[in-house]
């Protein structure tokens, strides 16, 4: 009985966590999502991708319970959920990771956004040392308005000029690839890529959580 008893307790304590239920799951998953919570994300094979208004990839589209549950984390993140998300999403692009360079779209509240820079480092850290994390490489240039009542043309115009970037080193430049959370219009990623470009910088295009449908109301 005793011995049982301390099967099941050791059990408890080295059971692998799914990091967005929290529930136990089989170490198969390796502690990071369950296959419960796989299933309700309903996260694509190869994730979704496209060339417009540059080329982009992200896990999935934006709504359900992805939608949800990246709502939760801008606020209060969880860095092993993201890790995971980020794993997952490397796995749709390892190809286009093997020695480039990666930059989180900075926010610009000094207690904005966190999930690029999260997801950024996930995204280096899946790739075992293939990419290079470079956030110093884009800031901010003046204060912005907040984009989510604003239509296409207004999120354009309240962007622009937006960024500025270091300049690119006189070596050949690496391919590099910007990170955001949420891909809607493109506005953001195009003004960052705009000001790194003309800094000298390689742009291959985004990486991203989630894309926001094209016919979905904002």
């Amino acid at each position: 009985m005793w011995s049982t008893l301390w099967r099941q307790s050791l059990d408890l304590i080295s059971a692998a966590r799914c990091c967005a239920c929290g529930n136990a799951c089989e170490r198969s998953t390796g502690g990071a999502l369950c296959e419960r919570c796989l299933e309700e994300l309903a996260l694509p094979e190869g994730g979704v991708q496209g060339d417009e208004p540059l080329l982009w990839c992200a896990l999935a589209p934006y709504g359900g319970r992805l939608r949800a549950l990246l709502l939760r984390q801008r606020p209060t993140p969880n860095p092993a959920l993201i890790a995971a998300l980020a794993a997952r999403l490397h796995s749709c692009c390892a190809s286009v990771l093997a020695g480039a360079v990666v930059v989180p779209v900075p926010s610009w509240k000094r207690a904005g956004n966190p999930l690029p820079l999260l997801l950024a480092q996930g995204l280096v850290a899946a790739s075992a040392g293939q990419a290079q994390l470079a956030p110093q490489l884009l800031q901010r240039s003046r204060p912005t308005l907040g984009q989510h009542h604003l239509g296409r043309s207004l999120r354009a115009r309240n962007l622009q000029g937006a960024f500025t970037a270091q300049a690119a080193t006189p070596q050949p430049a690496r391919p590099l690839w910007l990170v955001d959370d949420i891909l809607t219009t493109g506005a953001t990623a195009r003004s960052a890529a705009e000001a790194l470009q003309a800094a000298g910088h390689a742009v291959q295009g985004l990486l991203a959580l989630a894309r926001t449908p094209a016919a979905a109301p904002r």
